[in-house]
Parts: structure tokens; sequence; C-alpha cells
């Protein structure tokens, strides 16, 4: 059931020129943060209230000055739940991830090709719209696989909607979907039920923690569209309790193939196929034998 209460966090309003959207959301989501808007002269970021501090901001200036040379004009503003369908109403337009699957708005009303998966998504303030390259990359890499008879977990679930595009590319065995946002689980819940995408468990889970007694259930692929530094703890721990699981990895930056590539080796997984989106990529990877 969708937890109750409300959800707080900060706004973190950035003025920049657009054509700098896509490198100032590649650098932030390097510091873990994952909900993004945008407007005509502004990028607007967004995290979890529990994680805004001192060092925290300081970070964030360090990585835009870093970015592009100085600090551009940014403001931190507290906020409360607010109606995002909404909000994202006006923005959202349906999103062809190939010519197998599309993404639309909750009760947007479209022809799709014949034959083409069809994804309702409300996507309130998760993570997981079709907009950013990484939900695309992670959708392109999945309509490849045989997901027949394969157990699957989902980290960092955001909308659900990797979850549930699993479903609709024919896997039929149990799906466990997590997160550790309230809000993602929420969305992911309410958007599981909207494309009755059955037997999908969405859970409100820390990644570290809860994994370990989780990857003991026996899963056959991992879905992993998360950032760097959240790979760089758990996939040791997915290579420990899911020796024999191919991994499918997004939210890594191009520039950081190089340490990808090292924390594989360490790992001892090989990477089966890599594709590229704007300055993200994904990796498909399995362990070796």
């Amino acid at each position: 059931m969708p937890t109750t209460g409300t959800h707080h966090y900060i706004e973190l309003a950035i003025e920049l020129n657009p054509s700098l959207f896509e490198l100032a959301i590649a650098m932030l989501s390097r510091e873990g943060i994952d909900s993004f808007m945008e407007e005509e002269t502004r990028l607007l970021a967004y995290l979890p209230e529990s994680e805004w501090n001192e060092k925290k901001e300081l970070s964030i200036r360090q990585t835009l000055e870093q970015t592009f040379g100085t600090i551009p004009p940014c403001t931190a503003s507290f906020m409360a739940d607010r109606n995002w369908n909404a909000e994202w109403e006006a923005h959202l337009q349906p999103i062809e991830i190939s010519d197998r699957i599309i993404i639309i708005q909750k009760n947007k009303e479209i022809t799709p090709k014949p034959g083409q998966i069809v994804i309702e998504i409300n996507p309130k303030m998760s993570f997981g719209t079709g907009y950013h390259a990484t939900t695309r990359l992670m959708l392109r890499q999945m309509e490849t696989l045989d997901l027949v008879n394969k157990k699957i977990m989902d980290i960092g679930t955001g909308t659900g909607v990797l979850a549930i595009a699993a479903r609709k590319l024919g896997n039929n065995l149990p799906i466990l979907a997590f997160d550790n946002n309230a809000w993602a689980t929420d969305n992911a819940i309410e958007n599981v039920e909207e494309n009755h995408a059955d037997n999908i468990a969405v859970e409100l889970l820390d990644a570290e923690e809860d994994l370990v007694i989780h990857l003991g259930e026996g899963y056959d692929l991992i879905l992993a569209n998360i950032n760097k530094n959240v790979i760089d703890r758990i996939l040791p721990i997915i290579r420990k309790h899911a020796p024999q699981a191919p991994v499918l990895l997004s939210g890594i930056l191009i520039y950081d193939e190089p340490w990808l590539k090292k924390l594989l080796k360490k790992l001892n997984y090989q990477i089966e196929k890599t594709i590229y989106e704007d300055e993200w990529l994904s990796s498909l990877v399995r362990p070796t034998p």
C-alpha cells in the first residue's frame, strides 16, 4: 500500500542556458540527485530534505564550479508535496523508446505501432519517465533480452517503469522492485496497478542493508539504474550473494567508463554489451565463468 504522510524535499533552482542542462544533470547525478525538471532558463533539481546539509550544499556548489568554471545562480528552497502530475502534464509527451516500446503519460490517448508495448506512467517526483537517457538505455537493453522464466530484481525502481517493462516484455516470474524514497515507491505502486502488471512487489528498502537478505531468494537478472556511488557500494554485495546473476547497469557517465571497467575486472564480471546516449552508458555484465 502507498505510504502516508508528507514527503519533504529541497528544490535547487539553477539558472543556466538550456544547452547546458544535460551536462548539469550528468554532473549532479554524481551527487546522487536523480529527479529534475527543466524550465526555459532554469534547471530544477530535487533531493530529500534528509539528505540536505551544509556539506551536501558545498559539494554541489563545488561540482557546479568545476563543471562551468563559475557557480551559476543557484537557490535552495524547502518544498512539501505538490500535485506533480498536474505540473508534469504540461511537459510530458509520449516517448518512443524504440519501435517496440513507447512511454506515455497516464490517460494520454495515442495510436501505438502494431505490436508496440505501451507503458503508462504517472511520474509525480520519481525518476523514470523515459525523458532521461539512462531510462531509455535500460529499456533498449532489456528489449533485446529473453526475460521469460527470469526472476528479476529492480534496484532504485523510481516510477517502476523497468519492472513494468519487464513484465510487458514477457517476464512471467516474480519481480522485486524497490527504492529508498517513499515518494518513489508510492508512485511505482500506482504505475504497476495502472499497467495491470501482476506479481511485482514494490518495497521501500535500503539498497545496502536489505540487499543481502533478498539476494538470497535467487534472482536471474538484476536491474540497477542508479548512480556511480551506489553501484560502487552494492556491486560487490551482488557479486558475493548472487554470484551467477547478470546485472544490467546504468546511471553511469561515459567519463566514468574506465572506473566501471576497473571495478568489473576486480569483481570478475565481463561486459557483454554497452550502449551509449548523450553523456550516459548502460552495460550488461555477467559473472566470469
